[in-house]
């Protein structure tokens, strides 16, 4: 069924769903495709250079960001947008590879940090300027300064920053 307001050609009662009007569902649309699409622009050229996915990067910068580089793993499946499972086997490859060492919470020991190597903050260093390039060019080179601001301004309305996970 359509999402956009549409008569029943059959005379049956109008249910109470509030349909989206045209603009809406432009809206809708374009956010949906933003949300599905841009991933995989931005993944393709982390792979294709680094041999990176997209979640795997975001994993790495985000413990590179963190204090001492070190992160409780909750917190990193939260920022990197993925479950604890998905995480752990995530962490547990770069275990292998020397990038990420996981050891209990000194303050809680139900949690588990996950801190990054030298050779991790290596990984992603060398990574970064791919990702910013592909950032650049997908998302703020297309855009004015005004874009960008209403981007933002969008995003604090939805909660989708990073401020808005912590």
């Amino acid at each position: 069924m359509a999402i956009t307001a549409t008569p029943d050609p059959g005379g049956s009662p109008p249910d109470e769903t509030l349909w989206l009007t045209a603009d809406e569902k432009e809206a809708w649309t374009g956010l949906v495709s933003l949300v599905l699409l841009l991933p995989g622009r931005l993944e393709s050229p982390l792979q294709h250079e680094s041999g990176l996915t997209l979640f795997e990067y975001l994993t790495l910068s985000h413990i590179s960001e963190a204090p001492e580089r070190r992160l409780r793993m909750s917190e990193l499946a939260y920022l990197a947008n993925g479950s604890l499972s998905r995480l752990s086997n995530v962490v547990k490859r770069f275990e292998q590879r020397g990038w990420v060492e996981r050891s209990p919470d000194p303050d809680d020991g139900r949690y588990t940090i996950a801190a990054l190597t030298d050779l991790g903050f290596e990984v992603v260093v060398a990574a970064a300027p791919t990702h910013v390039r592909s950032v650049r060019q997908f998302v703020l080179d297309p855009l004015t300064a005004a874009d960008r601001q209403a981007l933002a301004r969008i995003a604090a309305k939805l909660r989708v920053r990073p401020v808005d996970l912590t």
